[in-house]
């Protein structure tokens, strides 16, 4: 049988599932099967500072990523009245989860030289396969033979990277697989922990439809509860608006959302990263107004930004932003750009 040539991205996205925790739960044999939350001190409640990661069994719990650490330590006292096990608090522990982080994007390199690396734990590649595929210039494109041959052996490679990093560090992940990055993204959370998921060109618009808009990645708290009050809940729901209407409705990012919603992205898989910002964070242990403290904080900060941007090669910078959050979370920006 003939197949005619044509042009198809197949690319992938792993997300290693609840990282931290699972690493500090493969480097320490007590920690097994218990709920863990790695992040900020709990203080017994009393903890500033957010979640980092929470381990499946604590989310058993209602604790998730990003949760104040005084509300996860809250749940989890109210699991333990319940008769369930609490939950172990944990600091974070970037040197290991890097060297770790590390080993896992050079497996992926063994089976793909085309990868971005997102975050930490995340990494976007493009499943390549010298039967079915003819690699072309074009980072994240090959030329397909036989369309349905190569979403076969895009699963088989998956499932040979999900083994290999069982085996070598023993983790588990979730892959998405589509003809793009966003649907790999979103697919890649669709049925965690340990998932692989492959959605084809044709079959896209048929996965998004149902999901709710949340689901879409840029669309967060605030675009959510606006699209709510509009009696907007899933993804089919959203298609329903003209380009124009959703311009009108959110300017720019209108007409990027009309294009996600049907599952279009064309944006590359990036395999150079250059830093553009470097940041540092302070979380008091105490309330405090108190300018004596704030900008002795800020100083001590100021100074540490400096160093690492010796130690990154940063000659020098334009913006100035700083963030103060609140004790009720409330947040605000500020940011300078300096004239040239």
């Amino acid at each position: 049988m003939r197949y005619n040539k044509t042009i198809m991205r197949i690319i992938a996205h792993i997300d290693m599932d609840a990282f931290f925790a699972a690493v500090e739960e493969r480097d320490h044999e007590w920690l097994r099967g218990k709920p863990i939350v790695v992040g900020a001190d709990p203080r017994e409640g009393r903890g500033r500072g957010v979640v980092s990661t929470a381990n499946y069994k604590a989310r058993e719990y209602g604790i998730r990523s990003a949760l104040p650490i005084s509300k996860a330590w809250e749940l989890s006292e109210a699991a333990k009245r319940k008769g369930l096990e609490p939950a172990v608090f944990l600091f974070t522990n970037f040197a290991e989860y890097e060297k770790t982080s590390a080993r896992i994007m050079k497996i992926l390199k063994t089976f793909s030289n085309v990868v971005e690396q997102a975050s930490i734990d995340e990494a976007y590649f493009e499943i390549k396969n010298s039967k079915s595929l003819d690699r072309t210039p074009t980072a994240g494109q090959a030329e397909i033979r036989n369309p349905k041959h190569a979403w076969g052996t895009a699963a088989k490679t998956a499932k040979s990277i999900k083994e290999e990093i069982r085996k070598k560090e023993k983790l588990t992940c979730s892959i998405g697989i589509g003809p793009n990055k966003l649907i790999a993204k979103i697919a890649s959370d669709f049925k965690k922990p340990d998932g692989l998921t492959i959605i084809t060109e044709e079959e896209k618009e048929l996965f998004l439809e149902p999901l709710p808009v949340r689901k879409i990645p840029g669309i967060g708290p605030k675009t959510e509860l606006l699209l709510k009050r509009m009696n907007i809940a899933t993804v089919r729901d959203l298609k329903g608006f003209a380009e124009s209407e959703l311009s009108e409705l959110m300017g720019k990012w209108g007409k990027e959302l009309y294009r996600k919603v049907r599952g279009i992205d064309d944006s590359p898989l990036e395999t150079f990263y250059e830093s553009k910002s470097i940041g540092e964070q302070e979380t008091f242990d105490e309330d405090t107004r108190s300018p004596d403290i704030l900008i002795v904080t800020l100083n001590e900060m100021s100074e540490r930004i400096l160093k690492r941007m010796e130690r990154e090669g940063f000659s020098g910078f334009r913006t100035i932003a700083i963030t103060v959050r609140f004790a009720g979370f409330e947040t605000h920006t500020r940011a300078h750009t300096l004239s040239a």
